[in-house]
């Protein structure tokens, strides 16, 4: 059950400009968050902006009570966010979600990502090496300027690839066709994503081409984060045309099975 608590922020440092990682205690949440959930912040305690943020975990430590997450300053809202200082206490709800991520039943486990969508994937790929799979991690950004947490996520894999776009950073291209090299060689066996929605199109379409099971975290507007508002809705792949069926993203999922939902 999700918790509403006042976090204590240890430490805030910014990776690169306008995307900064917070260190906060939250010794409640951490005890029953998994790999895949995320959390509800209100940024300040003015009335506006009135609706909570909601945010990936990116990371845990489960023996100290913290938990970390990273966000990019897109809005009034999360630059309210941005200029909070350590030792100020922040409002959070959490840990949110029902769908999260799960590898117990596979061994070689991909996971790939793009932009600001490889976050949550970072406590998965953790936990997963830690329990002794092979995880093998493919991170695209466009370019550069943009590459975060290479090192954090070279510490958690078997084989890390970095792509850029534009090729002015490690590998040229999309993080996918490094991903689909690995499929035909018969390295994968579940895949795992977060990212822009068009990355994601085109993993599910991979993963179903491949019949290979793939877990995909979807990223929505969110006002409430318990089901209640009814705002991030998403239509399930087999819903009549005539009467379409769907799913919330933060109370089914934010993590689902890709091929049971049409994006």
């Amino acid at each position: 059950m999700p918790v509403n608590v006042k976090s204590k922020l240890i430490s805030k440092e910014e990776l690169k400009p306008g995307i900064f990682k917070f260190s906060v205690q939250a010794d409640k949440i951490v005890t029953t968050a998994k790999p895949g959930n995320f959390i509800e912040i209100r940024v300040n305690n003015d009335i506006e902006p009135f609706l909570r943020r909601p945010i990936s975990i990116y990371n845990m430590d489960k023996e100290k009570g913290i938990l970390e997450f990273i966000f990019q300053v897109k809005g009034k809202g999360t630059k309210i966010l941005s200029e909070r200082n350590e030792g100020e206490l922040i409002d959070i709800v959490g840990p949110l979600g029902f769908g999260t991520f799960k590898y117990s039943d596979y061994k070689n486990l991909s996971i790939i990502g793009g932009g600001i969508g490889v976050f949550p994937l970072y406590e998965l790929a953790k936990n997963a090496k830690q329990d002794d799979k092979n995880v093998n991690i493919y991170l695209g950004f466009r370019n550069k300027d943009l590459v975060v947490l290479e090192k954090e996520f070279g510490q958690v894999s078997n084989n890390l690839t970095i792509t850029t776009d534009d090729g002015s950073y490690a590998q040229k291209g999309f993080a996918i066709d490094f991903l689909r090299k690995d499929i035909e060689e018969n390295k994968v066996d579940c895949i795992y994503a977060c990212g822009p929605l068009q990355m994601l199109k085109a993993v599910r379409e991979l993963a179903i081409e491949k019949n290979i099971p793939c877990q995909i975290s979807l990223e929505e507007k969110m006002a409430c984060g318990l089901g209640v508002c009814l705002g991030c809705a998403v239509k399930t792949a087999k819903s009549p045309q005539e009467a379409p069926e769907y799913w919330h993203v933060c109370k089914a999922g934010p993590v689902f099975q890709a091929k049971d939902v049409d994006i």
